[in-house]
Parts: structure tokens; sequence; C-alpha cells
């Protein structure tokens, strides 16, 4: 008897189940499209929402500074004898930021010095046979003259920068002495077209020689010049230091790999981003774009789209190790932010790109990157 009330059971059981099923499925199924159109008749936006995506297109992106940022290396072999800055220094363009072992080179150039000077007496002595022998001599006067002056110019403005870096005294003013290396520079450019055209005259006799004897001991000290130049590291544009790799006392080779220092506009921050293949037919100059990072969740940083590269390359910011045949080509697009956000060079951010910006010039006629 238990075994059979224990089946009856459960058939009372599975048909009131089966009955709940038949009745509630049917008036589920006649009442979604019901709600479905209420939702959409009372919610426009949602309606417009499910229609338009809020973002066109989104893609990674690295921050960096304007210009990017600028690896400097050594330009010669030596050992480091100076470091002058440190991360977060403010530089301007031809600043000294090191400088390597100079004591034999600086004998060089007082050696070459001392024999120019020696040249040039014995080939004032000898006179100059005609106007354009004449013209000669003082157009390479005036080219040695300047070069001489642009050396002094450098070299009282590095002194002022040195003791500015190292607080050892000084009241230079450094922006004159700046100005002062920039016009010795336009004048030695100015001597030398003067050169040019004196070389270049009709009629011309050929060198002295005690002429030959100068112009090839002003050659020497031109070369020892530019090899003293070499163990100086400047800053190629200003901007703010950002690393600085350099240790005093170690022993440098001139190798891109070997990065000394890395400066950086920080003025402006641009976004480095790249658009997949299928999504350059959304992207144009001047359409607006949100960045946001991991680093400050919930805050969003407006921009626009400054640039689009011309043609598509591998990836730089997902790609690790060798090149593959599966890799997917991108487009770089440069995005500049707006005012001065708290993003550091070299963070990996999101861009999202609005669909509703409108572009401040066609495709094809934006600058590269």
């Amino acid at each position: 008897m238990p075994k059979g009330g224990s089946s009856l059971n459960m058939l009372i059981v599975l048909a009131i189940v089966a009955l709940g099923v038949g009745y509630y499925v049917p008036q589920a199924m006649n009442s979604k499209p019901a709600e479905t159109a209420r939702t959409n008749d009372g919610g426009g936006k949602a309606k417009a929402a499910a229609k338009s995506p809020a973002w066109a297109v989104s893609a990674p992106g690295r921050v960096e500074p304007l210009g990017g940022e600028v690896r400097i290396s050594a330009q010669a072999a030596g050992r480091i004898a100076e470091v002058l800055v440190a991360p977060n220094d403010r530089v301007a363009a031809g600043d000294l930021l090191l400088r390597l072992d100079d004591e034999e080179l600086l004998g060089r150039v007082h050696s070459a010095l001392t024999e120019v000077a020696i040249r040039k007496r014995e080939r004032d002595t000898a006179e100059a046979v005609g106007k354009a022998a004449q013209d000669r001599r003082a157009a390479e006067d005036a080219v040695a003259n300047a070069e001489r002056k642009l050396a002094q110019s450098r070299e009282d403005y590095d002194r002022a920068v040195r003791a500015r870096r190292l607080n050892t005294g000084g009241s230079a003013d450094l922006e004159k002495l700046r100005d002062g290396v920039a016009k010795a520079k336009e004048q030695l450019e100015q001597a030398r077209a003067s050169l040019r055209k004196a070389l270049a005259a009709d009629n011309l006799p050929a060198p002295s020689r005690p002429e030959a004897a100068l112009a090839a001991a002003r050659a020497e000290l031109t070369l020892a010049d530019a090899s003293l130049e070499r163990t100086r590291v400047r800053a190629p544009a200003a901007g703010t230091v950002l690393h600085v790799h350099a240790k005093l006392g170690e022993t440098v080779m001139p190798s891109p790999e070997n990065v000394l220092a890395v400066v950086g506009d920080l003025s402006v921050l641009r976004v480095r981003a790249e658009i997949e293949e299928r999504d350059i037919g959304k992207v144009r100059a001047g359409q607006l774009a949100v960045v946001r990072t991991d680093a400050f969740p919930g805050k969003e940083f407006e921009g626009k789209v400054v640039s689009l590269a011309q043609a598509l390359g591998p990836s730089k910011l997902g790609q690790r190790g060798p090149r593959r045949p599966t890799d997917v080509d991108v487009l770089e697009v440069l995005i500049e932010l707006a005012g001065q956000p708290p993003l550091l060079p070299g963070m990996r951010v999101d861009v999202f790109l609005r669909p509703e910006a409108t572009a401040l010039q066609p495709a094809g006629d934006v600058s590269t990157n």
C-alpha cells in the first residue's frame, strides 16, 4: 500500500505542474510584447540609445608629451664627467644636460689655436695679389672670427647654466647669453655665405703657400672644436626632463640604445591611439574624444583628434615578441587632451570617439603624425 500511495501522489504533483506551465507560459508570452511596447512608447531616449551607440570607436592608446619623448644619446664615446639635470627639471633648447671628459680635447683645441695664430702671422706678412685674393682673405678671416665667437658664446652660456644647476653662485642672465649664442650662429652662417661668394669669383688666383698653411691650421681647429662639442650633451628642444639614466663616472658609447636622458614638452599632453582597420571610416580630424584610465576610476578626460597617419602599421601597444602573419595592422591617431590632466607620459589609456562630432577638415588633408 505505501508503494501505491507514493505513485499516486507523484502523479498528482506532475498534473499540477503541467497545469501551471500550461497557464503561465502563454500569459508571459502575451504580456512581453505589451511591456516592450510600453517601454518604447514611454522612453524615447532608450529607443534612440538602442539605435545609435554611445561611441563611434574605442581603441587603446598611450599618453605622450607634445612632440613625443625625445631620447638623447651620446655623440661620442667617453666617461661622464658631469650630470647637470635631474628628473622634472625644466630645460631650454641648447641647455647642457651632461658633459663627457674633455681634458684631451681641450688640449687639442689650445694647440690648434696656437698653430692658427702662427700661420696667420705668416700669411699677413705676404701681400695678397689682386682684389679677388683680398676678398677671399677677408671672407676667410670673417668665418674664423665667427667660429671663435660662437665657441666663446657657448662656453659662457654653459658656464652660467652649470652655475645655476649646481647652485654655485653667479647671477648671469641666461636669456641674454642664450640670445648671444643664437646671434653668433647667425653671424657664422652669414660669414660662410660671404666666403662661398668670394670663392666663386672669376679669375680667383690659387692660394699662396702661407694662405694654404693657414687654411689647414684653421681646418684642424674646426675639427677640434667639433670634437669638443660632441662631449656636450644638450637639450634638443625646450621641455621637462622625464628620465635621467646617465651616472657620473660611467663610460658611454654613441648608440641609440644607450639613452642618457629623456626630455618631453609637458605643456600639452597627447594620446597616440591605435584604430583597427574596420573602424577607420569612423574617424576624422577634429572628432571629440574621451580618455579613461584605471589610474583615475570614474574620471574622463576630454580631447580631440588632431592628426591621422596616412598608412597602416603594426601595433606598438599590444605586440609582444616578433611579428606574426596573423597580426593585424592599425592606424595611429593622435589626440590632443584639453587642459592639464593629471596623466603621465607612458600611461596606457582607453580612447572613445564620439559619433556626433564633425570633422575640421577632410581625412585626406589632415597632417601626419
